[in-house]
C-alpha cells in the first residue's frame, strides 16, 4: 500500500511539475485563441512521450458563422465543438511534408531515383518540353512551371476524373525559367510526383499513403479524401494525436515504434535546404519569412550546403503548424483554423521561441 501511495504522489508531483513548467505557453495560447480562429490545440512530444497537451477552446459568435459558411462551400455540416487531440479536419499545406515523405519510401526501395526525369514516367510533360524536371525538383518547388493561382487550381483538380487529367493540364502551363533555378511555392511539383508513384505503384495516391504512412504510422485519421485526383500538396485531413505519430518518426530519423518507416538518409535528404544562391524565389508565402526548402518542408534555420536542419515545418493555409526541433530533440504540432495570415509567421516564430526555452530550462 506505501508503494502505491507513493507512485501516487510521485505522478502527482511530476503532472503539477509539467503544468507549472508550461505556464507561459498556456498563457500564450489563452491570449492568441481569438485570433487564430477561437479554438487551438497543442502536443509537444519529447524522450519519448506526450509532455504537452493543452486545448484553448473560445469560439465566438462571427468565428462559428465563419466556420458555417466555409463548411456550407464545402457540401458539409459545420463542427462547432471543441477541439481535442483527436479532432479531424483539413490541414492543408501540412500535406506537403506527408506526401514528400510518401515519395521517399519509393526511393527507399530503390524503384525511384531523386534524379529521376518525369518524363520516363508521364510522357505528355515531355511532349511539353517538360520531361527533364527531376523528381528532387517536384518535391522541392523548382520544376519553374509557372502555376495558376491556388483557386484556380483547385477548382480545376476537383473537375478531373483521373490524374491524366491533371498531368495534361500541368503540361500545357508556361515555364517561368529553367528547373531547378526556380522556386515557386504551389502544388505543381508535387501533384507531378504524386502521379508518378502511382504509375510505379499501380494503385492510386491516396491507397499508396495509406499503405505505406498511415497504417504503420497509427495515423487511423488521416488520409487525403476519396476525390477521383488527390491532391497530395494540401489535401489531407488529420488529427493532433495522428500529425504527432508522423512528426515522431521524422524526429527519430525515420523509425517509429521501433519499426523503420523511412531510411535515415531519406530523413536526411528532406531536411536539406535547397533554395541555394543560384535559386530566383518567384514566389513564398509570407509567413515563410527567410527559411529555405527541402521535400515537402521548410528548413526553419535556412542552413546552407549538405547539412540537416535544426528545425523543419510545413505549416498549413488554415493555420496549422507542425516542426521538428533536431536540436532539441522534440516535435509539436499545433492545430487551427483561421484564414487571414497576417502576422501568422511572427506567431509561429514566438510560441516556438517560448517551447524551446521551456524544453531548454528543463
Amino acid at each position: 500500500m506505501k508503494r502505491l501511495i507513493f507512485a501516487v504522489l510521485i505522478l502527482l508531483c511530476t503532472t503539477n511539475l509539467n503544468a507549472q513548467h508550461f505556464v507561459k505557453v498556456d498563457t500564450w495560447l489563452a491570449n492568441h485563441v481569438e485570433d487564430m480562429g477561437g479554438r487551438v490545440f497543442l502536443l509537444i512530444y519529447k524522450d519519448g512521450r506526450i509532455v504537452y497537451s493543452h486545448a484553448e477552446n473560445e469560439l465566438n459568435a462571427k468565428q462559428k458563422m465563419l466556420n458555417k459558411i466555409i463548411a456550407k462551400r464545402q457540401g458539409k455540416s459545420a463542427d462547432l465543438s471543441d477541439y481535442t487531440a483527436d479532432t479531424r479536419q483539413q490541414i492543408a499545406s501540412c500535406s506537403k511534408w506527408l506526401s514528400a515523405a510518401l515519395v521517399m519510401t519509393f526511393v527507399d526501395e530503390g524503384k525511384l531515383k531523386l534524379t529521376d526525369t518525369v518524363g520516363e514516367y508521364l510522357p505528355i510533360l515531355s511532349q511539353h518540353g517538360k520531361g527533364k524536371i527531376t523528381i528532387s525538383q517536384c518535391l522541392s518547388h523548382l520544376t519553374a512551371i509557372k502555376p495558376p493561382s491556388l483557386q484556380e487550381n483547385l477548382n480545376e483538380m476537383r473537375g478531373f476524373n483521373h490524374m491524366d487529367d491533371a498531368m495534361a493540364s500541368i503540361a500545357v502551363l508556361p515555364m517561368e525559367g529553367v528547373p531547378g533555378k526556380v522556386f515557386h511555392y504551389s502544388n505543381t511539383g508535387l501533384q507531378i510526383a504524386g502521379a508518378v508513384i502511382e504509375k510505379i505503384g499501380n494503385k492510386s495516391f491516396e491507397a499508396l499513403f495509406q499503405e505505406r504512412i498511415a497504417k504503420p504510422l497509427a495515423m487511423k485519421n488521416t488520409d487525403f479524401g476519396n476525390g477521383k485526383v488527390a491532391l497530395p500538396a494540401g489535401g489531407a485531413s488529420s488529427t493532433p494525436n495522428d500529425y504527432i505519430n508522423f512528426l515522431t518518426m521524422v524526429l527519430n530519423k525515420g523509425t517509429f515504434n521501433g519499426k523503420r518507416i523511412l531510411s535515415e538518409k531519406s530523413i536526411f535528404e528532406m531536411q536539406i535546404n535547397r533554395i541555394t544562391e543560384e535559386v530566383t524565389i518567384a514566389y513564398a508565402p509570407k509567413e515563410a519569412g527567410h527559411f529555405g526548402y527541402g521535400f515537402g518542408e521548410w528548413v526553419m534555420d535556412k542552413t546552407t550546403g549538405v547539412v540537416q536542419s535544426k528545425s523543419v515545418s510545413s505549416p498549413g493555409l488554415f493555420g496549422s503548424f507542425p516542426w521538428v526541433n533536431n536540436e532539441q530533440k522534440y516535435s509539436a504540432f499545433l492545430m487551427a483554423f483561421y484564414l487571414k495570415s497576417d502576422g501568422r509567421g511572427e506567431k509561429y516564430a514566438e510560441l516556438k521561441k517560448l517551447i524551446d526555452e521551456e524544453l531548454k530550462s528543463n
